[in-house]
């Protein structure tokens, strides 16, 4: 399991990920969307393609050069690749929600089709997708995100049970707070889509946008993006890897409690949380 497709490796997770395994003798091939940020990872002798997945040609375009790149043997793809998109529901605009998707959910999907293809060939590869916390629970002002999450979720399970009779393993990484740039990220597609005069969350809106701008984590319990990647090795090189790994306290903590209180008790607990 030598061969690692890692997206979204401009900074945060993705970033870690592609060179810790490349330190580890791994053979990493890293997207980024604009190849401006492949010049740190080129640095250090990682492989870096332009990959937007909100464009079926530009994947079709990196699977191939992935098979070049590797000689046609892809042992892993980690779907790392997402943003967050901030606001009420009652103000994401169609078009919004379908940007959120077509990133986090239909072209992330559509690159791990056509690698599934390629592990078929080769009888057998690791499909690890980052999900979050937030695809088990949802926080208010997050719905776009909380929703792509919960899909790619969805897509993860039944993909696991559907290449059950094959050596093609599928796991779920469900990280809490990382430190990375998805808030700033979260904070400049806030601004391009979120009228908040017009809306009826305005005031929450301010709260908001400090979080979103805050210098340092803005929650409790935060870790560095290397706690991910210590899960995703475990998933590449595991005989048996977990169909879930969590990461951060805060993942523990709400995967246990969706278990345990009713609903309307879950309700009371995230509503908390999504005040503070």
């Amino acid at each position: 399991m030598k061969n690692v497709l890692i997206t979204g490796c401009s900074s945060g997770i993705g970033y870690s990920s592609a060179t810790v395994l490349h330190q580890k003798g791994y053979q990493v091939l890293a997207t980024v969307r604009s190849i401006a940020d492949a010049k740190p990872l080129e640095k250090l002798g990682i492989k870096c393609i332009e990959l937007d997945l909100n464009d079926s040609d530009a994947i079709v375009k990196g699977v191939a050069l992935a098979n070049k790149y590797f000689g046609g043997q892809i042992d892993v793809l980690f779907n790392n690749a997402a943003y967050g998109q901030p606001g009420a529901v009652e103000d994401l605009k169609r078009d919004v929600l379908r940007e959120q998707f077509e990133t986090n959910v239909f072209g992330t999907q559509e690159l791990t089709n056509l690698i599934i293809a390629q592990m078929r060939q080769q009888g057998g590869g690791r499909v690890i997708y980052n999900s979050s916390v937030l695809g088990l629970v949802s926080l208010a002002y997050r719905g776009a995100y909380n929703a792509s999450k919960y899909a790619i979720e969805g897509l993860a399970d039944t993909l696991r049970i559907e290449l059950s009779n094959t050596n093609i393993h599928i796991s779920l990484i469900e990280p809490g707070p990382i430190t990375s740039q998805f808030r700033a990220n979260a904070f400049a597609k806030y601004q391009q889509h979120i009228d908040k005069s017009a809306s009826a969350h305005r005031d929450v809106y301010k709260a908001m946008e400090a979080r979103l701008t805050k210098v340092g984590p803005a929650a409790p319990f935060t870790l560095p993006p290397e706690a991910v990647v210590d899960k995703l090795l475990h998933a590449i090189e595991s005989k048996r890897p977990k169909i879930r790994y969590y990461v951060t306290f805060p993942t523990y903590l709400l995967a246990t409690l969706k278990r345990l209180l009713p609903h309307r008790g879950l309700d009371w607990v995230l509503r908390k949380i999504s005040d503070s």
